[in-house]
């Protein structure tokens, strides 16, 4: 009988280094998207700004993100300016700046478009009440028969299931670090293939596990998201 390519995963410690390999892409991922959230919460505020200096820096850190391949990002920082500016930067360093610088345009203008989507007259109220600015994004209004969220907390809720979207394509992005020389899940997969180069069905099941696996992660996300909308709809 022959020997099957996806055996070559059960020999030695293949498995437990893709495991590893694993491991690289989500403590990537989530640092990112923890940082995402956090920079890209005062990014989406600061898109709302009347300043000219403020919506001009917004809007052309935005339009770098928007046409710019994360990869070439990736090349510039870890290749570019790590020699222009004699900086000592490793892959997963230069990862974690690009992804970030990344992740908080997009989850900014998501936050951006989640806070012009509440009516005006909730943060006209707000003000009548004697709220000051700060206070308008996160008090509660009262009476407590009338409690109601005024900008942030509204905000979350509309904007929870585009941030879980957010979250799932910046894991899948990761899988661009194998380009400067971070070992993660799939740069393991492919140095398994080399090893096993002489089995030709080898690639096709090392490739299907790291599918399932990307799977298996993302597709958390996917549900919760959907639950969400349906919840909040």
């Amino acid at each position: 009988m022959q020997d099957l390519g996806i055996s070559i995963l059960f020999k030695g410690i293949n498995f437990q280094r893709l495991m590893g390999g694993l491991w690289v892409t989500l403590r990537l991922a989530l640092i990112t998207i923890g940082l995402s959230c956090l920079f890209g919460l005062l990014f989406g505020v600061l898109m709302l700004s009347k300043k000219r200096v403020a919506k001009v820096f917004c809007r052309v850190w935005l339009e770098i993100v928007r046409f710019m391949p994360q990869l070439v990002l990736l090349y510039l920082v870890y290749f570019g300016f790590a020699r222009l500016f004699g900086w000592d930067l490793d892959g997963e360093t230069s990862a974690v700046m690009v992804f970030t610088f990344w992740g908080t345009a997009e989850m900014g203008d998501l936050i951006r478009g989640a806070l012009t989507s509440i009516p005006l007259h909730q943060t006209e109220s707000a003000a009548a009440l004697g709220l000051k600015k700060g206070q308008v994004y996160l008090y509660v209004l009262i009476p407590q028969t009338l409690r109601r969220y005024v900008l942030i907390p509204q905000t979350l809720r509309r904007l929870l299931p585009q941030a879980i979207n957010l979250s799932t394509r910046i894991i899948k992005t990761t899988a661009l670090v194998k380009m400067i020389n971070v070992t993660e899940v799939l740069k393991v997969g492919q140095q398994i293939i080399g090893q096993f180069y002489r089995q030709p069905d080898a690639a096709f099941w090392v490739y299907f596990v790291i599918f399932l696996l990307y799977f298996l992660v993302c597709w958390p996300f996917s549900l919760l998201a959907k639950q969400l909308e349906k919840r909040w709809a």
